[in-house]
C-alpha cells in the first residue's frame, strides 16, 4: 500500500506540472491568436483600399483557431512548419492548409507580412515576458524589500531614532505583514507568493539574531527555540507550496542557527546533534519530495561542518570518542539515504552518483583514520577500522544482491568498495612481503572471476591491484637485497628465503594470468581497439618475464656479496693510512661473469620456449635484441672481468 502511495503521489505531483505547463501554452496560444488577428486585419484594410477582387477566405484563422488547446497545439505547429518552407512551398502549403483564398499576389505578401519578425518569434517574446515577469521581478522585489528592511534599521540604530525593543518588534510586525500579505495572494499568485513568504522567514531569521546577538533582550534558549520553531514551519511551507526554494532556505537558516546563536562554550556534542536531527528531517523531505539538491547541500553543509571542526577545535583527549561517533552517524545517515534512493524510488544509477558515495566513504574513511592515528591506542586498530569500513560495503553488497530488481552497477560498486578497502588494510595492518603476497592473490582471484564470470567491473579492478602488487614486490627487493645492509642478511640461505618465494609466487599467479590472456574463450572488458587493452597485453607478459629474470638474478647477486663480505680481513692498526680491512676483490669479477653467463642461458631458454609452445613474434624479436646485447657487455665487461682474474692469479701464483 505504501508503494502504491507513493506512485499515486508522483502522479499527482506530475499532473499538477502539466497542468502548469498547459495554462501556459494557453497564454502563449492567446497571445498568437492576437497577433494574427492583427495581422489579419491590416491585411483585410489594405485589400479594401486597393479594391482588389480577391475571394474571402472561408475559414479565417480566428475560426481556425479553436478554444482547444490541442487544436490550437497544432495550429501553431502549422504556422512553424509554414515558416520553415521556402516561398514557391508557402504559396503550395497555403492553398492546401485551412485557409481556402484563391492564390493571388495579395495573399502572397500577407504570408510575406506573417514570416517578417524573425527576429524574435512570439513565442520567444512570450517566454521572456513570462521569465521576467513571473520569475525575476518578483525575486528581485522581495530581496529589494529584504534590503530595504535592514538598511532601515540600520539608519534607525546609528540615528537613534527608536529604542532597540521597538526596532525589534517593528521588525517582526514587517516580517508579519510581508508573509500575511504573501498567503493571501496564494490563490491567485501562487510563485509570488511563495517568494514573499520567503523573504518573511528570512527577517524573521535576522531579527531574532539581532535580538539576541546585539541587544540580548532575548536569551539563547528562546533564540534557539523560535529559530527552530521558524526552520520548521519553512518545512511546512515548501511542502504546502511544492517550492524547493523554499527549502533551500529553510536547510541554510537552519545550519545558520548554532553559528548565529553561538557563545562560545564548546559544546560540540549539542551543535552535532542538532545538525543529525535537522539532516534526518530534510533528508526525509528531500526523498518524500524528490528533491535530490536538499540532499547534495546537506551533504555539502554537514561534512564542511565537520571537518571544519576538526581542523580549528579538535583535541584528542577531549573529543576522540565524540568525533568517532557523530562521524559514524553521519556517515550511516548519507549512505541509507542514497541506498533509499537506489532501492525505493528504483533510481536509475549514474555517474553523479558514484562520486557521492565515494566521497562520502573515503571522508568517513580519511576522517576517522585521522582520529585513530592521532590516538595513542588508536594507532593500534587503524587495520582493524579499514576492514570494518569492508565489512560494511560487504553488507549493503548482499542486501543489493537480494534485492533482484535492483541496479547491477550499484552492487558492483559496493563490491568494488569492498576490495577497495581490503586492498587497503593490507598495507596498513601488515607489512613486508604479506603485503605483495596478499595483493597478488587479490589481482589473480579478481581477473579470473573478471574474465570467466564476465563480471567487468572485477576485471578493471585487477589491473590496478597488479599494479600495486608490483610496486610492492619491487620495494620488497630493494629491502630484502639491500647490499649497504648485507651484514643484517649474512645467514639467508640462497634460493630457500622468504624473498625469493615471494618472487616465485608473484610469478606464478601472473603466469596464471598470461594463461589466461591467451586462452580463446578469454574476452576482455577492455575495448580491442583502446590503448588500455594494448597494454594489458603486452605489459602484463613482461613483467612476468622481467620478474622471473631478476627473482634469479637477485639471488646470484646477493650470494656473491655475501661471499664477498665474508672475505674481509682485517689489517693491524696503522698498517694502512686508508682502511683498516680488505676484501677479495676478484669476487666482484666472479660476479659480473655468472651473471653475464645467467642472462645468456636465460634468453636462450626463453627462446627456446617461446619456438616450442608460445611462437610469439614480438618475444622472438625482443629475444634476438636481447641476445645482442648481451654478447656486446660481455664483450666490454666480461673480457675484461676475465683479465682482472687472470691478473690475480698470476700475481699470486708468483709467491
Amino acid at each position: 500500500m505504501a508503494d502504491q502511495q507513493d506512485v499515486i503521489n508522483q502522479l499527482i505531483e506530475k499532473l499538477a506540472i502539466l497542468s502548469q505547463k498547459q495554462e501556459a501554452f494557453k497564454y502563449e496560444i492567446y497571445e498568437l491568436k492576437t497577433q494574427l488577428n492583427q495581422l489579419q486585419s491590416a491585411a483585410q484594410a489594405s485589400n479594401e483600399q486597393e479594391k482588389l477582387e480577391v475571394e474571402k477566405p472561408t475559414v479565417t484563422e480566428t475560426d481556425a483557431v479553436s478554444n482547444n488547446p490541442m487544436a490550437d497545439w497544432e495550429f501553431s505547429n502549422q504556422q512553424q512548419q509554414q515558416q520553415q518552407q521556402n516561398q514557391p512551398q508557402q504559396s503550395q502549403s497555403a492553398s492546401n492548409d485551412n485557409w481556402d483564398a484563391a492564390p493571388s499576389k495579395k495573399t502572397v505578401n500577407y504570408q510575406k507580412t506573417i514570416q517578417q519578425p524573425k527576429k524574435k518569434s512570439p513565442l520567444q517574446k512570450s517566454n521572456l515576458e513570462k521569465f521576467i515577469g513571473e520569475n525575476l521581478l518578483n525575486k528581485i522585489g522581495i530581496l529589494i524589500t529584504v534590503i530595504g528592511v535592514g538598511i532601515g534599521a540600520k539608519y534607525s540604530i546609528e540615528n537613534d531614532l527608536i529604542s532597540p525593543l521597538t526596532r525589534i518588534i517593528l521588525g517582526y510586525l514587517s516580517a508579519i505583514g510581508l508573509f500575511g500579505f504573501g498567503m493571501k495572494l496564494k490563490q491567485k499568485y501562487e510563485s509570488y507568493s511563495a517568494v514573499l513568504v520567503s523573504g518573511a522567514i528570512v527577517i524573521l531569521y535576522f531579527i531574532t539574531f539581532f535580538a539576541y546577538s546585539f541587544y540580548e533582550l532575548i536569551p539563547q534558549t528562546v533564540a534557539f527555540i523560535l529559530m527552530v520553531v521558524f526552520t520548521g514551519f519553512t518545512i511546512v511551507a515548501s511542502l504546502n507550496y511544492n517550492k524547493q526554494i523554499i527549502a533551500h532556505l529553510g536547510l541554510v537558516g537552519a545550519y545558520a542557527v548554532p553559528f548565529l546563536l553561538s557563545n562560545g562554550s564548546g559544546q560540540v556534542e549539542i551543535l552535532f546533534s542538532y545538525i543529525a536531527i535537522v539532516n534526518i528531517g530534510i533528508l526525509i523531505l528531500a526523498f518524500k519530495k524528490y528533491w535530490k539538491p536538499l540532499y547534495y547541500s546537506s551533504f555539502a553543509f554537514t561534512w564542511l561542518i565537520f571537518i571544519s571542526w576538526m581542523i580549528m577545535d579538535y583535541k584528542d583527549q577531549e573529543h576522540f570518542t565524540l568525533a568517532l561517533g557523530f562521524l559514524l552517524v553521519f556517515f550511516i545517515i548519507f549512505y541509507l539515504t542514497f541506498l533509499s534512493y537506489k532501492l525505493v524510488k528504483k533510481e536509475s544509477f549514474a555517474v553523479s552518483d558514484i562520486v557521492l558515495l565515494l566521497l562520502n566513504s573515503f571522508v568517513f574513511y580519511g576522517l576517522g583514520f585521522a582520529i585513530l592515528s592521532d590516538n595513542e591506542t588508536g594507532e593500534h586498530y587503524l587495520g582493524l577500522f579499514t576492514l570494518c569500513n569492508a565489512v560494511v560495503h560487504f553488507a549493503v553488497a548482499t542486501v543489493i544482491y537480494k534485492q533482484k530488481k535492483s541496479d547491477r552497477k550499484l552492487f558492483y560498486l559496493a563490491t568494488a568498495l569492498v576490495l577497495a578497502f581490503i586492498s587497503i588494510a593490507i598495507p596498513v595492518q601488515l607489512d613486508g612481503n604479506w603485503v605483495t603476497l596478499l595483493w597478488t592473490a587479490q589481482a589473480v582471484l579478481l581477473f579470473w572471476l573478471g574474465t570467466s564470470k564476465k563480471i567487468e567491473i572485477y576485471e578493471k579492478l585487477s589491473y590496478p591491484i597488479m599494479l600495486l602488487a608490483t610496486l610492492s614486490l619491487f620495494q620488497d627487493w630493494d629491502n630484502d637485497y639491500n647490499v649497504y645492509d648485507i651484514e643484517s642478511y649474512s645467514d639467508i640461505t640462497p634460493l630457500l628465503n622468504i624473498s625469493f618465494m615471494s618472487s616465485m609466487l608473484f610469478v606464478a599467479a601472473l603466469g596464471f594470468i598470461v594463461y589466461l590472456q591467451r586462452k580463446e574463450t578469454f574476452v576482455s572488458a577492455l575495448s580491442k581497439d583502446g590503448i588500455f587493452y594494448k597494454m594489458a597485453m603486452y605489459a602484463i607478459p613482461s613483467v612476468l618475464i622481467f620478474t622471473l629474470y631478476c627473482a634469479f638474478r637477485l639471488e646470484i647477486e646477493f650470494y656473491f656479496d655475501q661471499w664477498y663480505d665474508t672475505s674481509r680481513v682485517q689489517l693491524p692498526e696503522g698498517s694502512s693510512p686508508y682502511a683498516n680491512s680488505v676484501f677479495d676483490s676478484s669476487i666482484k669479477d666472479f660476479k659480473s661473469i655468472w651473471i653475464i653467463n645467467y642472462t645468456l642461458l636465460f634468453i636462450g631458454l626463453l627462446s627456446y620456449f617461446n619456438y616450442k609452445k608460445i611462437k610469439n613474434n614480438v618475444l622472438e624479436n625482443a629475444g634476438l635484441i636481447f641476445t645482442v646485447l648481451t654478447v656486446f657487455i660481455f664483450l666490454v665487461q666480461g673480457l675484461y672481468s676475465l683479465s682482472d682474474l687472470r691478473e690475480t692469479y698470476l700475481s699470486t701464483s708468483e709467491y
